[in-house]
């Protein structure tokens, strides 16, 4: 049985260093939290990305509150031993330091180890405020999802040099402010290595290159779980959509044709 993961244990994870890369996986209920805990994933992500590929929205911005509180006591109830990371989603920090501090504990009341939320130098004071209350706070960078509408859509960010040195002036901030480890999303493999060699908490990419201190990607994208269009640097190693709809072709082919229940299936 491994050790469980702590958040100082994530936060010495610098690969210039000589550690091992982070790895972290989304889940969103107690099964999916279950494999990816006995895969030895080190970062359970109860990401709003829930909001697309759980709830069937097209963005994140309609996850609430609620939402994520009913999803991270889920997969704490799988117990595991990767430390449970919860985003805070779309509005919750946004109005008020109070209101942040207090819904980033409703998210560790629930069962998460730390909070992730996303922003650089506009979001300062509030990691801050976070810090102070104790709760542990991973940054995000880049292509930040619910800036979707700012941005015109999902589109790869810091590749003009104003915005890349816009991001490692974010990075730099928010490491100052506290946070313990920095996701890095949809830009430059460039503009990665530069963030990461230039902070000293890990950074973790996805859709950032391999420069990054660590990666992360969604469960359902990893297992081909979803149907449908996926993003250029998802890379799925199995295909759970497909071979889940031949074996529920094969249960409606047995109840029609009278194979299932056999004798042995059913009670006496």
């Amino acid at each position: 049985m491994r050790d469980t993961v702590t958040v100082p244990e994530v936060r010495g994870r610098k690969r210039a260093q000589g550690a091992q890369p982070i790895v972290m996986i989304t889940a969103y209920d107690t099964p999916s939290a279950k494999i990816v805990d006995e895969s030895l994933a080190d970062i359970i992500l109860v990401g709003d990305s829930l909001g697309m590929v759980v709830l069937g929205y097209d963005n994140t911005l309609a996850v609430t509150m609620e939402d994520m509180i009913h999803h991270v006591s889920a997969v704490k109830r799988s117990d595991p031993k990767a430390l449970l990371v919860a985003d805070m989603p779309w509005m919750s920090y946004h109005v008020s330091v109070r209101e942040s501090v207090l819904n980033a504990a409703s998210l560790i009341r629930a069962g998460a180890n730390a909070v992730k939320l996303e922003g650089g130098q506009n979001r300062l004071d509030v990691i801050h405020a976070i810090n102070d209350a104790e709760i542990p706070v991973m940054g995000h960078l880049g292509l930040t999802p619910q800036s979707v509408n700012a941005f015109g859509g999902f589109k790869v960010q810091a590749r003009e040099e104003a915005t890349r040195k816009r991001l490692l002036e974010d990075a730099l901030a928010i490491c100052e402010a506290g946070v313990f480890a920095v996701v890095l999303e949809g830009i430059p493999s460039e503009a990665a290595k530069e963030v990461t060699e230039a902070i000293g908490v890990p950074t973790i990419g996805i859709g950032a290159g391999p420069n990054c201190d660590g990666q992360v990607l969604v469960f359902h994208d990893l297992l081909g779980y979803s149907l449908g269009r996926k993003p250029k640097f998802v890379r799925s190693y199995e295909t759970f959509a497909e071979s889940g709809i031949a074996a529920l072709a094969l249960f409606r082919e047995d109840v029609i044709e009278g194979r299932y229940p056999k004798e042995a299936e059913s009670y006496k």
